[in-house]
């Protein structure tokens, strides 16, 4: 013989999903604020995730800058920032992280 306990609901639980009221796993705040500049830049000598991170972690110190996303494997990092940031500030963050910033992608 086993014995079965009913747990009551939690609210967010009636509406068929843990994540939101509207059902969805992704809040509509996640958006990109106005105004966000989106600027994807090339850098070189990135191998490994290792290298992903030191460079993230340095971009993200720039003021302004909201996210970071590193891909050695291709050499593009992707940042979203409030405006628009001064490549020397990118170049020299890079520098510090021990890679080498070869541009802006087009």
């Amino acid at each position: 013989m086993s014995a079965h306990t009913e747990l009551p609901q939690a609210a967010s639980e009636t509406n068929g999903s843990c994540c939101s009221p509207s059902g969805s796993c992704h809040s509509d705040d996640a958006a990109a604020p106005q105004g966000a500049v989106t600027t994807v830049y090339e850098v070189t000598g990135m191998t490994c995730g290792h290298c992903e991170g030191a460079v993230s972690a340095e971009i993200s110190e720039i003021a302004g800058v909201t996210s970071v996303k590193a891909v050695a494997a291709t050499g593009l990092v992707t940042v979203d920032s409030e405006a628009p940031l001064d490549e020397a500030a990118v170049r020299a963050a890079v520098d510090e992280a021990g890679y080498e910033l070869a541009g802006v992608k087009a």
